[in-house]
């Protein structure tokens, strides 16, 4: 048996089970990964909403990190939910030291609307973030607040890509579930020296997309801590994710999650 590749989150915990650390570990574990994580804030949180948050003091996110680099050698990593500057700060002199690629995915905002990124943040983000990241996946409302663009079309998610990639990120993943598109989902990979890439997929009409970007960047991740390119492991978190829709269903009030278990049920 090999042994599966240590994968990290960095991310908010959701009671409801759906996104944050939550959703990720479930997408490490179902893609082949042993899942580890470190909490950077409580919320309680179900399919109907985000009624508060709780963020420890940011030395003990940075000492939870610290921790589990020095105990596990890790294959690969992922940024979500940061919530505020201090953690920001406290977390990217750390990652900066690693040896392995990171995912970053700049959540801003709950499916809900609650807002997961203190205002003050933002500047922290693109400072100590954006910069260091191997891969940037932001969704267009997130991917319009870090370049100040308006974004419509697939031409403008490439201009974003391009910015965002002029900002200090190694590779953009613009995702398209936010564009006005009734057939099809269309996210815009940008990498240095290349040309943009659009890699579409068939829109599914479900309530149930609660955690789609937290499960899209780890799977992301997963494959980057597998070994696989960067192209490949993100055309294959994006099969993974479409049949988590697909297969997704409604364990409690409210919009549901994806199915974390579809691609070990199929």
């Amino acid at each position: 048996m090999l042994t599966p590749p240590n994968i990290l989150t960095i991310a908010g915990s959701d009671s409801g089970g759906g996104a944050g650390i939550q959703a990720d570990l479930k997408t490490i574990m179902a893609l082949g990964g042993y899942g580890m994580s470190v909490i950077t804030a409580l919320t309680a949180q179900n399919g109907q909403g985000v009624t508060g948050i709780h963020a420890p003091d940011p030395d003990f996110v940075a000492l939870e990190l610290k921790t589990v680099l020095e105990g596990f050698p890790v294959a690969a990593a992922k940024t979500g939910m940061l919530f505020s500057a201090g953690i920001i700060r406290a977390v990217s002199p750390l990652l900066r030291q690693r040896s392995f690629p990171l995912v970053a995915d700049p959540v801003s905002v709950s499916q809900s609307g609650s807002r997961l990124l203190q205002e003050d943040a933002v500047m922290a983000l693109k400072e100590e973030i954006l910069p260091d990241c191997d891969l940037l996946t932001p969704n267009r409302p997130e991917a319009e607040m870090l370049t100040g663009l308006s974004i419509a079309s697939v031409d403008d998610a490439f201009a974003a890509g391009e910015k965002l990639l002029s900002m200090g990120a190694k590779a953009v993943l613009v995702k398209g579930g936010h564009m006005n598109s009734s057939l099809m989902v269309t996210d815009c990979l940008c990498m240095p020296g290349q040309a943009p890439r659009a890699l579409p997929q068939a829109r599914v009409e479900t309530e149930n997309n609660h955690g789609t970007g937290c499960t899209l960047s780890a799977a992301i991740a997963t494959g980057l801590g597998k070994g696989l390119p960067l192209l490949t492991a993100v055309t294959r978190a994006q099969e993974f994710l479409n049949l988590a829709l697909r297969k997704s269903y409604s364990p409690g009030k409210g919009c549901g999650p994806v199915n974390h278990a579809a691609a070990l049920n199929v």
